[in-house]
């Protein structure tokens, strides 16, 4: 790619030369004017075969059979290059480059997915069932291409890199999950990530127990284990299994079919703000239960009493059937 562009961009400076040389030479030869000069070196090179502006006088005819052969050779030169470079797809792929790009400068609050492979698409599935703006930061080819095909805005690149990040909006974002199989590589991400940008929360993959403390300290808001998430959860469906398929019952989804939902005490309408669960009225208005409670201190309250106060930058998480979610979401 890299060796392309620098023929595309030769040709181009070679091109650009045979006009210079052109209309220097009729200026000095014939004492022509720039525009009369400019005319007569694009007749030349590109042979229509209109007629000279005044008859030449020898030294203007080798002069202009010069420009003729070297012209030819350039302009030849340059057809097999932006004819390889059509050929190759490059082209396509800078115009969809430069789109992507555009894109992502518009966005604003939107989350950054590092690794498209199994946790990276569960991500990138719950995100979009939640309509979040996204880009997927992905090195392997064929996973672009299936980004591509599936309409996902993405960025081929090194996560692990600054110039990557910020190709994808570091700066702009609010999130980044960060899925990649390597806990060395999320944790650059992490590191890289938190640089560029620190009021950004992050989410980091983690597959050693030793690697949760490092990403913790290099800037990882929360750091998920599956493996071991995945044996905790099997082991708990011997131990207390009707627990277990409740609550596998939950769903957060979305749109449509949640269970569970989290309301930003700073959206609610101001009239709710130090009042108290009990004033907010959810189980008449929604059919809704708050289960839980979201401190401004990151503390958490399980089962809240209907007298805590609706502080700002607090937070309730409500429980209740698909029905009643949608009809607490259309209420606040």
């Amino acid at each position: 790619m890299n060796i392309l562009e620098s023929r595309i961009n030769k040709t181009l400076a070679l091109v650009f030369v045979i006009l210079s040389l052109g209309v220097s030479g009729y200026m000095l030869l014939s004492n022509y004017s720039f525009v009369d000069a400019l005319y007569m070196t694009v007749i030349t090179i590109t042979t229509v075969g209109f007629g000279e502006v005044k008859p030449f006088t020898p030294e203007e005819k080798i002069f202009t059979v010069f420009l003729i052969l070297t012209s030819i050779t350039v302009f030849g030169y340059a057809v097999s290059t932006f004819s390889e470079f059509i050929v190759s797809g490059r082209l396509f792929e800078q115009f969809k480059h430069r789109k992507v790009e555009k894109q992502i400068k518009n966005l604003k609050g939107h989350t950054i997915v590092c690794g498209f492979g199994r946790n990276g698409n569960q991500a990138i599935l719950k995100l979009n069932n939640y309509n979040e703006k996204l880009v997927v930061v992905e090195k392997d080819k064929e996973m672009i291409s299936e980004l591509d095909n599936n309409s996902i805005l993405n960025i081929q690149g090194d996560a692990t890199l600054d110039e990557t990040l910020l190709r994808a909006g570091i700066k702009s974002a609010a999130n980044l999950i960060t899925a990649l199989p390597s806990d060395a590589d999320n944790l650059f991400v992490v590191l890289t990530a938190n640089q560029l940008n620190n009021k950004c929360k992050i989410i980091s993959r983690a597959s050693n127990e030793s690697s949760y403390s490092k990403l913790k300290i290099a800037g990882a808001s929360n750091v998920i284990m599956p493996d071991k998430l995945g044996g905790d959860h099997m082991a708990s469906l011997v131990v207390t299994p009707d627990v277990i398929e409740f609550v596998d019952r939950l769903t957060i989804e979305g749109e449509t079919t949640a269970n569970l939902e989290e309301i930003a005490v700073d959206d609610l309408p101001k009239e709710y703000i130090d009042k108290t669960i009990l004033d907010l009225d959810l189980r008449r208005k929604t059919g809704c239960t708050v289960i839980g409670f979201k401190a401004p201190d990151n503390s958490y309250l399980i089962n809240p009493e209907a007298s805590i106060v609706l502080q700002k930058d607090s937070y309730l998480i409500v429980l209740g059937r698909p029905e009643q979610i949608s009809k607490l979401r259309a209420l606040f």
